[in-house]
């Protein structure tokens, strides 16, 4: 079936954070608006991610706009139209880290409440009743989140598109972008897999890992690799319902509830990268990983004496050097790129979109929280890494 020949807006990537700008153009009048996924819609990482939904963030234009994600969230049946929801559950979030890091995690609670974030210092006391089942004797701190939980980014997609579909965009999938066309230093559309073009006034890259190669044909270079991670999903042995999110930042391991009753446990220790081609790598968690993250879990829930390996998977963050996203113009006139969001993309997602619109439209950023400038792609080569103030030891990567 043919497809459209032009549209002024043309978004490559058919993930969360293209379904949340195709979403936000409409909200500022930009209703010709075409998506382009390779596959189907949410099929890459946004198909894998843990739905985390925090603001605990050292940078504080990401804080922000993870606190716009937990708004949109906790409203996204009003806001996006979907009666039913997004899968959002907010059973707050919990982040714990040893002696070496208690000053950091103080000074980014402040940071982040300084700008609207609800959150707070929290007593050990008070977390040993939120998760009685842990071992909470060698943390030295914790801080506090009531807005955050975990979602789910697939459905959170699908809504964003569902919303933008409402608003006149249209959506292809299976459409396969091979090349982007530009006329001089401008970019002025696509070519498809199968030689049929659209022309744009506008070209937003938002493919994930896969944007590197499509904006380095155009002489764009993306410091983009992809990270293999892996998860598990364990059988606790107890109801674990309504527990928060726990980041365990002393033993580099993140976890919270299913609603299946099982516990999703991931990694939080970056410190050997497991680079990988997005397109062939092993989708399951290997058997070194599986003893490393069972020993860390049962030192830290000692009271959850009957766990069980329940299942595993593996997915791919978009990486770039600092571990934060490009959300940028480029050298190149009417091309954007949303891409290497490193982990963050889902929670900040909303603000993504918001903030890509804003470069269609106007050029830069309409909030004076999240300045265009902090995810500018020229800072690679400006020396200049967005990186928290704060960082924490070990895990200071996604942070």
């Amino acid at each position: 079936m043919s497809g459209p020949a032009s549209a002024e807006v043309v978004i490559v990537g058919g993930g969360i954070e293209g379904a949340a700008t195709a979403w936000a153009l409409t909200s500022r009048g930009v209703c010709d608006v075409l998506v382009l996924e390779r596959a189907t819609v949410g099929s890459g990482g946004t198909g894998r991610s843990s739905g985390i939904v925090r603001c605990h963030y050292g940078v504080r234009s990401l804080a922000v706009m993870a606190w716009c994600g937990v708004r949109l969230f906790t409203h996204a049946a009003e806001i996006l139209g979907v009666p039913g929801g997004i899968g959002f559950e907010r059973v707050g979030y919990l982040v714990g880290v040893g002696p070496r890091d208690a000053a950091a995690l103080a000074a980014n609670v402040a940071a982040a409440a300084g700008v609207g974030v609800d959150t707070r210092l929290a007593d050990p006391a008070e977390v040993a009743e939120l998760w009685p089942e842990a071992d909470l004797g060698d943390f030295a701190a914790f801080a506090y989140e009531p807005h955050g939980g975990y979602g789910d980014a697939y459905r959170t997609c699908h809504a964003y598109l569902a919303a933008a579909r409402r608003g006149g965009v249209r959506v292809r999938q299976g459409a396969t972008v091979v090349r982007i066309l530009t006329d001089g230093d401008r970019a002025v559309g696509v070519e498809l897999a199968d030689g049929s073009r659209i022309a744009a006034g506008t070209v937003v890259l938002a493919a994930g890992v896969w944007s590197a190669a499509l904006a380095a044909q155009v002489g764009v270079d993306l410091p983009l690799r992809a990270q293999r991670e892996q998860i598990l999903l364990v059988t606790p042995g107890a109801p674990v319902a309504g527990r928060p999110v726990l980041s365990d930042l002393v033993g580099l391991q993140y976890l919270r509830p299913e609603r299946s009753g099982e516990l999703l446990v991931g990694n939080s220790d970056h410190s050997r990268p497991q680079w990988v081609d997005p397109d062939d790598y092993r989708a399951g968690a290997d058997p070194d990983y599986v003893e490393t993250a069972v020993g860390r879990f049962a030192h830290r829930f000692p009271g959850l004496p009957d766990v069980a390996l329940a299942s595993s998977y593996a997915g791919c963050y978009d990486v770039t050097p600092d571990y934060n996203p490009i959300i940028s113009i480029t050298p190149v006139d009417g091309l954007i790129v949303a891409a290497g969001f490193s982990g963050h993309g889902f929670k900040i997602s909303v603000a993504v979109g918001e903030l890509v619109a804003d470069l269609v439209v106007d050029g830069d950023s309409s909030h004076p929280l999240i300045p265009a400038a902090d995810f500018r792609l020229s800072r690679f080569a400006e020396n200049a890494p967005l990186v928290s103030p704060h960082p924490y030891v070990g895990a200071g990567q996604m942070r």
